[in-house]
């Protein structure tokens, strides 16, 4: 093989040269510095940073000594060399690379854990003290339902700190728990305000809970202020069109997803279409193409259009905000700039390699993070794997389906396995999807931006541009909502250590054996084929449900979904429908359900009312029942909506009231007796106004308790003395607040708990499961058994998991 100039291989027609040319030194150094980032937080994360500092130390100290006895020996080359060689100066020098920036990534890594974990900060943390605090907003505010209601979420930078009669002038990180008076402070804003801290997990040296409303000392900075003014500009050009196209135009132009419906989120993660989401190098990468060839088209040329690309990818970076995942988006954006062009097998695999180091010496905490992860792996796939598909299909199909299909289905490869550890499901519907909605994203993206540029100085038009953007992406919302439908859109996969290598070895012999699978085009065909079936028709599952069953818990994550079976065939009565309509769904699906009798929400809280939509979709309800206590307000107005459209009957239900439906005698045991009314928004609250019901059929008393509390608990104790049932639904997910005597006098013979696998609330409780147990009662949980069926022999309860 011939070599160039500059020592690298020159290009060659052969068809196994691109491996041989492969320049494998940059990434070694990218893997080098992934795993010193990941040994220093480690590190960090024991409590023995000195000894962190002290290994980095002596690591770099003996490299550089390395280098020097091996220079004045003559047995390193100071040239780059070939690309891949075996001579042993170029394989030493490598090698002690990435060993010194292992070290080099590792010691910033300490050290900026003990930024971070030392300080005044974090100190007043560790004590939970209040103090008086000056801070940066650095980061939209971000509304999120919590376990005791809505919270504002505010990331923010410390400046000045006052407790205990002393004055600091720090720069730490810190996460702000606030209130609604939060949600309107400005990115670059500085604020004061006094609260408690308490200590944090991850990259902020402390939460705070703030002590009344902020208050506003100094307004943004003129960057932060325009940036503001385009992104509500942005909204503002698509504020007339239908909620999902508005919400979605700006997520997918600066990651802007407030607006975007839940349920529409959803069927995104089912379709693999999450990363249009979220701000990613796909976005950077549109907007400087256009940008390039709209500069190419007035002259601009040379170092200038060099120029305005930097000047694009600051402004992007401001509009998107300056986190962690827009300055990640705009390293992998310019990536796959370098990467375009000839030579780009070899060039790519370099620029990631150094984009991937640079990023680490910025941000060693980059390496514990999933987006992260997916980027470099979507980028890793598209430069190494995708070329062989492209290869194989080019051999029989034109060559710009080939590139088209090869570049999903590369990305899609590579980020699987991450994908289903954070989702636990592997989507079957991904590469489709993301092969229609490509020749909209880029019209959409650069169509929305313009719009929301325009808006500012020409509203109609911007408002016409706005609409042409969303019309764009109102065909990625028909694929999202009708690829999210299909049978076998995804399939549900655990994240334990053994199902991951699985899907992993899976993934490899996909990348190896699948160019040669699709590289003819009987083959092909073939390939294509298989993959209709398998996702149209949904393979049965034996033994599911079983013969005879009498209630259902659907394996609907943290949420609970209950199905009692009615008398007619496929009739029911749902309680609750977990946060996840695709879940609750296939469930119902699967039990053969097509008109559910009654549908009953203990309390308004997400994780039983969010999946709504999915119970009813396709499916004939008699009505809906719901508690009398009318909070959280935002879940009420979603489940008004819903029964509005559908024209299903909405009424309350309190405790007391008797009837029988469908074969199912039920007595309603509380909430106590009164008429509609808000409340504190304290979650606790709700939890304790959750429907109780007893339900009475085939022979078996169940008792159902939504997330009844420890006081709404003995309460209902004190009303129904002497009340016995052969099966319990655990309340409040088994949590650790129970009325543990109340359980025990229930003398259920089964208990299911309907909790989600790998949970932040610690649920269920040993304390809970123990005590059940220790009772004699058989527990069966959704987390570790899935989908639990009660059944009844001889007048005995019995449960059957899903298999």
């Amino acid at each position: 093989m011939r070599a160039s100039a500059d020592g690298d291989p020159a290009d060659s027609a052969d068809p196994a040269a691109p491996a041989a040319r492969l320049d494998l030194r940059a990434p070694l150094l990218a893997i080098g510095a992934w795993a010193g980032a990941l040994t220093g937080l480690a590190v960090a994360a024991r409590g023995a940073a000195l000894a962190g500092l002290a290994l980095g130390g002596v690591v770099l100290a003996a490299c550089a000594a390395a280098v020097v006895r091996s220079r004045a020996r003559g047995r390193v080359s100071a040239t780059t060399g070939p690309a891949i060689s075996a001579a042993p100066g170029i394989t030493a020098t490598t090698a002690v690379a990435v060993v010194a920036v292992a070290a080099t990534v590792l010691l910033i890594a300490v050290l900026r854990s003990e930024d971070v974990g030392r300080g005044p900060v974090a100190d007043l943390a560790a004590r939970r003290a209040s103090a008086s605090l000056r801070l940066v907003v650095t980061d939209d505010p971000h509304r999120v339902t919590g376990r005791f209601g809505d919270i504002v979420v505010v990331r923010a930078q410390v400046r000045t700190l006052e407790a205990d009669r002393r004055r600091w002038r720090v720069r730490a990180p810190v996460v702000v728990l606030g209130d609604a008076a939060w949600s309107g402070v400005a990115v670059g804003s500085t604020v004061e305000v006094r609260g408690r801290l308490a200590p944090a997990d991850g990259d902020a040296a402390a939460l705070v809970d703030p002590r009344g409303p902020p208050q506003v000392v100094a307004a943004p900075d003129v960057w932060w202020r325009v940036s503001a003014h385009v992104r509500a500009a942005l909204r503002a050009s698509v504020a007339d069109r239908p909620p999902e196209q508005a919400g979605l135009v700006p997520a997918l132009v600066d990651g802007d997803d407030a607006s975007v419906p839940q349920d529409l989120a959803a069927d995104f993660r089912t379709t693999g279409l999450t990363h249009l989401l979220a701000v990613s190098g796909t976005n950077l990468t549109l907007l400087l193409a256009a940008m390039l060839t709209l500069a190419r088209l007035i002259g601009v040329r040379g170092r200038w259009s060099l120029l305005l690309g930097a000047l694009t990818i600051a402004a992007f970076v401001v509009l998107a905000r300056t986190e962690p995942s827009v300055l990640r988006a705009a390293v992998m954006g310019a990536v796959a700039l370098v990467a375009f062009g000839p030579d780009a097998r070899r060039r790519g695999p370099r620029a990631l390699g150094v984009a991937i180091v640079v990023l680490l010496l910025l941000d060693p905490r980059l390496a514990v993070s999933a987006g992260f992860a997916l980027s470099v792996l979507a980028t890793a796939g598209i430069l190494l794997l995708a070329p062989a598909w492209c290869e194989a299909l080019g051999r029989w199909l034109p060559r710009w389906v080939a590139e088209a299909i090869a570049v999903p289905v590369a990305a899609q490869v590579a980020c699987t396995p991450i994908v289903a550890a954070l989702s636990g499901q592997v989507s079957l519907v991904a590469v489709g999807a993301n092969l229609l909605v490509a020749p909209v994203v880029g019209p959409a993206t650069v169509i929305g931006l313009a719009g929301g540029l325009v808006q500012l100085v020409w509203p109609w038009a911007g408002g016409l541009l706005g609409t042409l953007a969303s019309w764009c992406v109102a065909w990625i919302v028909v694929v999202a909502r009708h690829g999210a439908d299909l049978p076998m859109a995804a399939l549900d996969w655990r994240s334990g250590p053994a199902a991951l290598t699985v899907l992993v070895l899976v993934c490899g012999a996909v990348a190896v054996a699948g160019p040669r699978l699709v590289s003819t085009r009987v083959r092909g065909a073939a390939v294509a084929l298989a993959l209709v079936v398998v996702v149209l028709v949904r393979p049965p599952t034996p033994g599911w449900p079983p013969s005879g069953w009498v209630l259902v818990a659907c394996d609907v994550g943290q949420g609970d979904g209950l199905v009692l079976r009615g008398d007619r065939p496929g009739s029911a009565v749902v309680v609750d429908v977990g946060p996840d309509p695709r879940a609750i769904d296939r469930c119902l699906g699967e039990l053969g359900i097509r008109r559910i009798e009654l549908l009953v929400l203990t309390h308004f809280h997400a994780d039983h009312v969010d999946g709504l939509a999915g119970a009813v979709d396709g499916r004939a309800v008699g009505g809906i029942l719901v508690t009398t206590l009318l909070d959280p307000p935002g879940a009420v107005d979603d489940v008004e909506a819903i029964a509005a459209a559908d024209a299903i009957p909405l009424h309350t239900l309190t405790g007391g009231q008797h009837w029988r439906t469908d074969g199912i005698d039920f007595t309603s045991m509380w909430p106590q007796p009164g008429p509609p009314h808000p409340g504190p928004g304290d979650g606790s609250t709700a939890n304790n106004a959750s429907v109780v019901l007893l339900a009475v059929t085939r022979g078996l008393r169940v008792l159902l308790t939504g997330d009844l509390e420890p006081d709404g608990q003995a309460q209902l104790a004190r009303a129904t003395p002497g009340l016995r049932v052969d099966v319990l639904k655990v309340p409040h997910h088994g949590s650790r607040y129970q009325d543990l005597g109340w359980l025990a006098s229930l003398q259920a013979r089964v208990a299911v708990i309907s909790v989600g696998a790998d949970n932040d609330y610690g649920h269920p409780a040993a304390s809970t499961v123990e005590a059940l147990e220790g009772d004699g009662t058989l527990v069966f949980r959704t987390d570790r058994d899935g989908a639990v069926a009660i059944t009844q022999r001889d007048g005995v309860a019995t449960a059957v998991t899903r298999p």
